[in-house]
């Protein structure tokens, strides 16, 4: 019997362990490169247009938060696939974690502060929104600073409980295994309490995100049935099928992380209920985490005119 199981049992073993590595490689191989290029596509455009538009700033501290998450976990989790292994201190751990839960928390709450613009701009003249068309840009930098804030600080708690190693190579029993680094509490009340609350806070930027995407569904359908009897080349509606095109941008973004944030969601809450989790099922949702940080760039250069116009640019010079 116990050879039976083996026999049932190896292939699986083996084919995730040669998999995994390569996985997260591609992952990290796509996400930072792809975000440096619209960093740099953004800096070539400041350069030459000495001013950015709010949406491209919004887009330029999410694509920061993307490359930060490539550095701050996408490197270590793909270096440890491969087999290094105690890569931080005790100290380097702590720092790890923050940055990296900071960052993908960022990346949650600009996407969603992406959408939330996107929203303001189409909305009608007699939208109840229609004042934030003024107030989002004039506190634009102030609202970013605290997101900052509200990330790092809240990650603390949380970071602060890192560690290099374990003692005796055991897992005590309220430990959140990152792999390369664990974060282990003593109760399960704030084993349990920690990840509610991470899910609670995230979830409240993807529900407001996703009300403001059914928004911009919404009114991109009310305009296309009026723009049908409307045929007309002027700027203005030059200027409507550009916004048109960026809404659907975003939306994309939006429907992209909901999904990834679902699923990874899921096997959050099956992580922090207390029962022994399927290593194969930690790296499904590791790769979920990870895997908006890699889409998000691509999305943002298949479908964003000034990116595309300043890369072109930067390659034939």
């Amino acid at each position: 019997m116990f050879q039976a199981h083996q026999l049932l049992t190896m292939p699986s073993v083996d084919t995730r362990a040669a998999i995994r590595p390569y996985a997260f490689l591609l992952l990290t191989v796509i996400g930072i490169p792809s975000n440096l290029a619209i960093c740099f596509a953004f800096l070539r455009a400041l350069r030459n247009d000495s001013k950015l538009l709010t949406a491209d700033i919004i887009l330029c501290h999410l694509t920061f938060a993307n490359l930060m998450l490539g550095f701050t976990r996408g490197i270590p989790q793909t270096l440890h696939s491969f087999g290094y292994k105690l890569m931080f201190s005790d100290l380097g751990c702590k720092l790890i974690i923050l940055s990296f839960r900071s960052f993908r928390g960022l990346s949650i709450s600009l996407t969603c502060l992406l959408s939330t613009y996107q929203a303001v701009v189409i909305s009608p003249a007699s939208s109840k929104l229609d004042p934030l068309k003024l107030q989002i840009p004039r506190f634009l930098t102030l609202t970013v600073i605290i997101l900052y804030m509200l990330y790092f600080v809240s990650c603390t708690s949380i970071a602060i409980h890192g560690v290099a190693s374990l003692i005796n190579n055991t897992m005590p029993p309220y430990t959140f295994n990152i792999e390369f680094c664990y974060v282990t509490l003593h109760t399960f009340v704030a084993f349990f309490g920690t990840g509610i609350a991470v899910m609670m806070r995230d979830l409240v930027f993807i529900m407001l995100m996703t009300i403001m995407s059914g928004y911009i569904l919404l009114l991109l359908y009310r305009h296309s049935k009026k723009v049908k009897s409307i045929r007309s080349s002027d700027r203005t509606q030059l200027g409507a099928r550009a916004e048109v095109k960026a809404s659907r941008a975003v939306v994309t973004l939006v429907t992209i992380y909901v999904v990834f944030f679902g699923i990874d969601g899921i096997m959050w809450l099956y992580s922090i209920s207390g029962v022994w989790v399927e290593p194969l099922i930690t790296d499904i949702r590791i790769y979920f985490t990870m895997l908006y940080s890699s889409v998000c760039p691509i999305v943002i250069i298949a479908t964003n005119p000034k990116v595309q116009a300043k890369l072109q640019c930067g390659i034939l010079t």
